[in-house]
């Protein structure tokens, strides 16, 4: 499993986030991004395991029209500053993808003004889609040329002609090489060639093995764009819908539909892509000017961080800041934020968001579990998902009243770990009070809300109870028998693993040395034999 499989992603939109100009004068260089470093500290209490940066190559207005693809905009930086910034990030534990616009460039991409100034007597007239001397241009050219989706400012490339693809990976090489970047999320990837898609891909699986390739996907079948020659994920446009609508809507069906039908525990159609779950971005309006109630603003990203994917959350959002498109403009979905400013925002909300960000973290059925519906109503839904002996439980309720559930369960002990509160378990049945407007996440153990200073100190004997020894077997509180293989270190978090197998069927685990050595409830959960 790669990184990205269990990673935790921050969207930010760099020129709204830094207040930049709207238009690129080729004036000076103004290091506004420099702020991401501000950030640092903000992104590790969320659990952020990587930024995703809207474009920041250099470009004529809002990124998507690039100038050149090797080079920051001067709006945010330098390429020497945003090194800086890629290092600050790696350092602690954080990792970089950037905005790939392959689709597309801005009108003062040089190749396009060696056209304009010698016309058919350019290199570069079979670089772009469409292009021909027999008509004028919209925007007064001598030559008429296909534009992105009608905009005659994104002059579309021609991704069939062998230079410019070497000129993308190019840059792509130029990025990883020297920024060490970690992932590419390409834009409008739905319109990109598919032989370019593959040819990219191949390289920079060669280039970095667990490098990271997402793709912009509105509509259509994801298998067609995220599979093994392709890219690893695409954008679940049809979750983000339903995310907020099942809510707006009081029905909870329809998201349920949605999940199964993709990635359900009795097969679904994307059962082998860890999609990429949002539920804004910088296209589309905040969540918190789109739900209607602002109560199931926590409930929408308990289902976002729960359901299967790879969540991510667009910066500010997490403070429920609102933003609508106004007069088919995007700027108010693109602010200017300061990490200062935020105290004054949904606190609420944000710290919900943090407390899920460290139960994702905490528990491995939480990242990749198989979602299995229990018990559904238009206003509730209950879900378990298992990743190996590991079974969490979601519960959420979007009603104004309280609801009592109950389920049936193996586990003899469960606790709301967003809560901290026991649930009552009898008789191998689950007896839940949920409270208006609330979401739950149910598992056998709390290692979420144990303060260090509660921590007691362990005695001799309690010490050699939790000592793990490599190669020892031993036996699990339900039975089975396993034989511990290794104590590893997470690599982005530090924290100490136990890799263990199983006796009967060479099954390899691993958990966290915290759980592997606790208790459950009365009992060890893991004795040495």
């Amino acid at each position: 499993m790669n990184w990205y499989d269990n990673a935790i992603i921050y969207h930010i939109y760099p020129l709204g986030f830094c207040g930049a100009p709207k238009f690129n004068d080729g004036g000076e260089t103004v290091y506004r991004l420099d702020k991401v470093i501000e950030w640092i500290p903000h992104l590790k209490e969320m659990n952020v395991d990587a930024v995703y940066f809207g474009p920041v190559f250099e470009s004529v207005e809002h990124g998507y029209d690039t100038i050149d693809y090797k080079k920051i905009d001067r709006r945010l930086g330098d390429n020497n500053s945003f090194r800086i910034i890629c290092e600050k990030l790696h350092e602690a534990g954080i990792r970089v993808i950037l905005d790939g616009v392959f689709n597309h460039v801005g009108r003062k991409f040089p190749q396009f003004v060696d056209i304009q100034q010698k016309g058919q007597g350019s290199g570069y007239c079979d670089w772009f889609q469409n292009l021909n001397f027999g008509g004028q241009s919209p925007c007064g050219d001598p030559f008429w040329y296909e534009g992105w989706n009608g905009h005659y400012n994104l002059v579309k490339l021609n991704l069939r002609n062998i230079g410019v693809c070497d000129h993308l990976i190019d840059a792509i090489n130029y990025w990883i090489e020297e920024f060490k970047i970690d992932g590419i999320r390409f834009d409008a990837a739905d319109c990109l060639d598919f032989d370019f898609i593959k040819r990219v891909s191949h390289f920079c699986k060669c280039k970095k093995s667990d490098f990271w390739l997402m793709g912009e996907i509105i509509h259509g079948d994801y298998n067609r764009w995220a599979n093994p020659e392709m890219f690893q994920s695409v954008t679940n446009y049809e979750c983000y819908k339903g995310l907020y609508s099942s809510h707006n809507d009081k029905n909870y069906y329809e998201i349920d539909y949605s999940i199964n039908r993709q990635s359900g525990a009795n097969g679904g159609i994307y059962r082998n892509i860890n999609l990429y779950t949002f539920v804004d971005n910088h296209d589309v309006n905040r969540l918190a000017s789109t739900v209607k109630n602002p109560m199931h603003l926590p409930l929408i990203y308990t289902l976002l961080y729960a359901m299967p994917g790879i969540p991510s959350i667009y910066y500010g959002s997490e403070y429920g800041i609102q933003g609508r498109k106004e007069n088919n403009s995007d700027d108010n979905l693109r602010p200017c934020l300061y990490l200062q400013d935020m105290g004054n925002e949904n606190m609420t909300l944000y710290k919900h968001i943090v407390k899920l960000g460290r139960i994702y973290r905490a528990y491995p059925a939480m990242r990749t579990g198989a979602y299995e519906r229990m018990h559904i109503t238009n206003q509730q839904l209950l879900f378990k998902k298992v990743q190996g002996d590991q079974t969490i439980y979601i519960a959420l309720n979007l009603a104004d009243y309280e609801y009592d559930i109950n389920f049936g369960t193996h586990l003899p002990a469960l606790v709301d770990v967003i809560s901290g509160k026991m649930i009552d378990v009898n008789n191998g049945r689950a007896y839940v009070k949920m409270p208006p407007f609330s979401s739950m996440v149910i598992v056998s153990d709390d290692i979420v809300n144990v303060e260090p200073e509660r921590i007691p100190v362990q005695t001799v004997e309690e010490e050699k109870e939790t000592e793990v020894v490599i190669g020892a077997r031993y036996r699990h509180f339900k039975g089975g028998e396993y034989e511990v293989i290794a104590v590893a270190r997470h690599s982005e978090t530090n924290e100490e693993l136990v890799v263990y197998k199983s006796v009967t069927n060479g099954e390899v685990f691993a958990r966290p040395k915290t759980m592997f050595t606790d208790k459950a409830g009365e009992v060890r959960r893991f004795v040495k034999l």
